[in-house]
């Protein structure tokens, strides 16, 4: 992972824009319009969301925000790599900068809504090949066939589920 080089950033400005813009329209595009979550740049700039990019010689290669739920819980929100940069370990780096980021400000847990079609399988891979476990609705969502739900207890203890 040498040569990455991840900071607070703007999710306004050009470069970041452009991105987000591409994962909003991947969202669209393989969601139903009631189960895109993605944040756009507006809630992305809300207060108790911090907003990262990823870059590479200046190259931006992905971005990911933190957002806060509550003082022990947080949430991962817009994680997105940029197509030419995948399987380049830019994601794991990103997921790795965000759960450190979550642990040292105290969160106990952080967790995440990702798509349950087979174009969200290497995020929900990447989840849990770090820990997540697939958990019940947090936050404001509800059950739906269309979402996986998944949290990182990060203190080292397993996430129970209320039914199968």
């Amino acid at each position: 992972m040498t040569g990455f080089r991840i900071e607070a950033d703007d999710p306004a400005s050009e470069d970041v824009r452009a991105l987000l813009e591409g994962h909003l329209s991947l969202m669209r595009d393989t969601s139903p319009p009631e189960d895109v979550h993605a944040l756009d740049v507006a809630d992305l700039r809300e207060k108790g969301v911090s907003f990262f990019s990823l870059r590479m010689d200046g190259e931006l290669l992905s971005v990911g925000a933190l957002k806060h739920l509550d003082p022990t819980h947080s949430e991962l929100k817009s994680m997105h790599t940029a197509p030419a940069a995948r399987r380049r370990g830019v994601a794991r780096a990103m997921l790795e900068h965000l759960v450190g980021t979550a642990r040292a400000r105290g969160y106990q847990r952080v967790s995440v809504e990702t798509g349950s079609m087979e174009a969200f399988a290497p995020a929900r891979a990447l989840y849990a090949s770090a820990g997540f476990q697939v958990c019940e609705p947090f936050g404001d969502y509800v059950s739906s066939p269309n979402s996986v739900f998944m949290t990182l207890n990060l203190d080292g203890s397993l996430v129970t589920r209320a039914h199968p």
